[in-house]
């Protein structure tokens, strides 16, 4: 059974609440420093690190906690986050429906390829003066959070778009044809989707392709252009996150959860699983 915690609401205690944000020593403050057990939301994150040390877990992949540096979360992806020491920074969360409301497309969020899913969600780094800025639009939307001001989200949700065009700009890709830019990322977005529904049943790149009506390789390279893995790579991904969620969360065997993400045999799913991580499904479960 399905035990993994799940954050369904932005703030729990007032649930039509869509945006929140909360100094991250404050939080540290308020749990006395001890960590929450690994579990994921139904919302966006964003951590802001103005100085930190300790790991932040996402998807089973760790990340070390340091100095000048952005977290990004989407929906669904499980992390943990171990502090040595009290973090200094922000913590941003906000809903699809903040985004809804505050006239915000939610093409938005997938134009700025920052929230990342499936082992490929790494810090974004900063220098000194882009965490100056950065610093700068996270208090503004702190304090107008905390007050009476008429009209309060549609300013936040102004400066989360200044906030996030600004780490994209740190990050994008560098590239002279801006509309290859523009059919890549519709074609990302086509593709992640058609995983997220399908990747239990749907295993090959070439059925993906097919869907999409372009040729394999073309998705492979459009694909790996623009996240840095090949499509197949990404479809690997999200079934290994998939297997170690189950594995870790659940108390199916080894066959069951092989069946259920689509592995007509066990030893199909056992080959794949070690070929990911290096080790058997089984020996996985015992070690964690």
């Amino acid at each position: 059974m399905e035990s993994i915690k799940t954050y369904n609401n932005v703030n729990k205690t007032n649930p039509a609440m869509s945006f929140g944000i909360s100094r991250t020593e404050d939080i540290y403050v308020k749990h006395q420093g001890k960590p929450d057990t690994p579990h994921r939301h139904d919302f966006y994150t964003v951590l802001l690190v103005k100085t930190g040390k300790g790991t932040h877990t996402i998807d089973f992949k760790e990340f070390k906690i340091e100095d000048h540096q952005v977290f990004f979360l989407s929906p669904g992806q499980v992390h943990q986050v171990i502090e040595e020491k009290a973090t200094y920074g922000y913590s941003m969360v906000f809903s699809s429906q903040f985004l809804i409301e505050n006239n915000i497309p939610l093409s938005f969020i997938d134009d700025l390829n920052l929230f990342y899913d499936y082992g490929e969600s790494p810090p974004l780094k900063l220098q000194d003066n882009q965490l100056e800025k950065l610093t700068f639009f996270a208090e503004e939307m702190l304090q107008l959070y905390k007050s009476d001001t008429p009209l309060k989200d549609f300013s936040i949700g102004s400066y989360l778009k200044l906030f996030l065009i600004q780490c994209t700009n740190l990050c994008s890709f560098k590239e002279d044809n801006l509309q290859k830019i523009e059919t890549g990322n519709h074609t990302l977005k086509e593709f992640k989707n058609l995983v997220e529904h399908n990747y239990k049943k749907w295993h090959a790149t070439s059925t993906y392709a097919e869907a999409l009506n372009i040729t394999p390789d073309h998705l492979n390279r459009t694909i790996k252009s623009l996240i840095g893995k090949t499509a197949k790579e990404y479809i690997q991904s999200r079934l290994d996150i998939e297997a170690k969620r189950m594995l870790y969360f659940s108390d199916l065997t080894t066959k069951e959860i092989g069946y259920e993400l689509g592995f007509s045999e066990p030893s199909h799913f056992s080959s794949f699983f070690k070929k990911c991580t290096g080790h058997s499904p089984s020996s996985y479960k015992k070690s964690i």
